[in-house]
């Protein structure tokens, strides 16, 4: 009798273990499933833009973003600034950051970052030539690149898109709001940025286009000083001491234009709206526009550095599957003069 109870007892211990034993595989099996279902389901939400985004599902976007120095200038900085705010873990993004004013070693942290496993790139490029092997190798490894501030000598099919300003178009407004002045005569001093530089060449080209087209309007200077308020102050100066006449002063960054000013104030010479000289600029620093709402200068024109927003859009449209229309993606820009600017500009679109 005691057999066969110890007997039943094991029959019933071993089935009992055989059961736990399923259970924990189907559990298992089930736990892998739903693992790859709620994969599957996160992808598909964070494509979608839906309320389970990357943040929340724990799958974040691994971005590389080279820009060039955060210091060269406010433009440049308050990008860095608005990339920072836009690529972070709470908007679903792991991304890493890299600076150079060199191509050649941008070249090597976009290299790195390809090694990296990034799924994005996003490029501010140094020096607009030369990127072609890089980009493509960038591709053959899956890794989708979107150009910014600046396109890139390259074949379309290397990257996604490119984000930037209209150059050109900045110079046309510039010297249209100038047009419309309807000065008798217009005698400029024209102080322009790096030579080479599409922010230069695109300011330069309209007014170089209207004084060749306008006989009343005439360059008594132009000369590049590199982004520079010193050597923009020495440029005036040397107009002023000798001893020609000026009535504009026509600045392709708001650093030069305030080393112009300087030149013109320790001349006693006036400038603004009414005054001896028009003083135009270009990236609506704050204290630039504050200078053009107190009616010392006349005119400053937006180069838009909040390109963030825009990035993070093109990439979740890429998430969901959707084809980039186009391949240039121009910011929307303005222009702000003495007559119309109000604290409110300053305070939303000042840099």
């Amino acid at each position: 009798m005691k057999r066969k109870l110890i007997s039943v007892l094991l029959c019933v211990a071993m089935m009992t273990f055989m059961l736990a034993g399923c259970g924990d595989t189907a559990s298992n099996d089930d736990a892998g499933s739903n693992s790859s279902s709620n994969s599957a389901n996160s992808s598909q939400d964070d494509t979608k833009g839906g309320d389970d985004d990357s943040s929340t599902s724990g799958k974040l976007i691994k971005v590389g973003i080279i820009n060039n120095d955060p210091n060269e200038s406010g433009y440049r900085t308050a990008n860095d600034k608005d990339l920072k705010k836009t690529f972070t873990k709470e908007n679903g993004y792991d991304a890493s950051f890299n600076y150079s004013k060199k191509n050649d070693e941008q070249i090597g942290f976009a290299k790195k970052m390809i090694q990296d496993g990034v799924e994005y790139l996003l490029l501010s490029a140094a020096d607009t030539a030369g990127w072609d092997s890089t980009l493509k190798e960038a591709k053959d490894a899956g890794v989708r690149v979107i150009l910014y501030d600046r396109i890139v000598e390259a074949d379309e099919s290397l990257y996604e898109a490119g984000i930037v300003s209209d150059m050109d178009a900045e110079g046309e407004r510039a010297v249209d709001w100038l047009k419309n002045q309807n000065l008798e005569k217009c005698e400029i001093i024209h102080i322009q940025g790096e030579m080479g530089n599409a922010a230069q060449v695109g300011r330069t080209k309209a007014l170089e286009k209207e004084v060749e087209a306008n006989d009343k309007w005439t360059l008594v200077a132009q000369q590049g000083a590199d982004w520079n308020t010193e050597k923009a102050t020495q440029i005036v100066q040397s107009v002023i001491d000798s001893k020609k006449t000026f009535n504009v002063i026509y600045a392709e960054n708001d650093d030069m234009a305030k080393g112009a000013v300087a030149a013109l104030d320790k001349a006693n010479i006036s400038h603004g709206p009414g005054k001896d000289v028009i003083v135009m600029g270009f990236d609506c620093n704050k204290w630039a526009l504050e200078n053009v709402m107190n009616k010392e200068w006349n005119y400053d024109g937006q180069c838009n550095p909040f390109q963030g927003s825009y990035l993070d859009d093109v990439i979740k449209k890429l998430e969901a599957g959707e084809t980039i229309a186009e391949k240039k993606i121009i910011l929307e820009e303005k222009y702000f003069d003495s007559e119309n600017i109000t604290q409110e500009d300053i305070d939303q679109y000042g840099i």
